[in-house]
């Protein structure tokens, strides 16, 4: 059964690194020793496999950082569970896709392995990395990601503030035009937000609310402790 821990962001302001996630991470991971990082969304590998071990180290957890095995897949293959950080979306599934690790991680992870994300980490989880709101600074061969889960996530979602002078598109207005041309259905994760992942059960966890938008119908607005698996048919 899929375990699966998608988190909007690494940081919210006024704590540290994961902090307001570690409730959460500890009960995915109950049952882990040591987690496979994938830092692959950030430039600087080492500098950010040492904060995500400091991170991890507060809730008495060991942690392996993918970019300093000597075979990638192999330590996909005996993970114990994996956190994938963010940064740049198209990065990191370019990385994956070139270290031939996207069916690996997949598989593992619709056999049970925990799998955790942050950000880019929640992106990949997802059908493809259309939703996302990085710029594409490298091109992957494909926008088709992980498909751990059967919709996309839009993480770090904002709503529009009254009181702006920017008219730019908004994140609804972006989700809006992906859903001229895309059916599956979208949450938009604020700042704070996390999904939790058992099986077919979606749920949203953390501190924040979340908005789902589904074509062709006006967005519902969700809070902690929802479930979200019927609405998202």
């Amino acid at each position: 059964m899929k375990r699966l821990l998608l988190v909007s962001t690494s940081t919210v302001f006024g704590t540290r690194y994961l902090e307001h996630a570690f409730e959460e991470l500890r009960d995915v991971l109950a049952s882990v020793r040591r987690v496979l990082f994938i830092p692959y969304a950030l430039k600087d590998r080492d500098a950010y496999a040492l904060k995500a071990r400091a991170g991890f180290a507060e809730i008495d957890l060991e942690l392996d950082s993918l970019h300093a095995a000597e075979d990638p897949r192999r330590a996909v293959e005996h993970a114990e569970a994996i956190f994938c950080g963010g940064g740049n979306t198209f990065r990191l599934l370019n990385t994956l896709y070139r270290e031939g690790l996207v069916e690996p991680i997949r598989r593992r992870a619709l056999e049970g392995m925990p799998y955790t994300g942050a950000s880019a980490g929640s992106n990949v989880a997802c059908l493809t990395i259309r939703t996302t709101n990085d710029m594409p600074i490298v091109q992957p061969p494909t926008f088709n990601a992980l498909a751990l889960v059967p919709f996309q996530i839009n993480p770090h979602y904002l709503d529009p503030d009254p009181g702006t002078t920017h008219m730019g598109e908004t994140r609804e207005t972006r989700i809006r035009e992906f859903h001229e041309e895309n059916a599956t259905p979208v949450i938009g994760l604020r700042e704070g937000a996390m999904l939790r992942v058992d099986g077919d059960t979606v749920e949203l966890r953390g501190r924040a609310g979340a908005r789902i938008f589904r074509r062709g119908r006006e967005p519902v607005e969700v809070e902690p402790g929802t479930r979200l698996d019927p609405l998202l048919d």
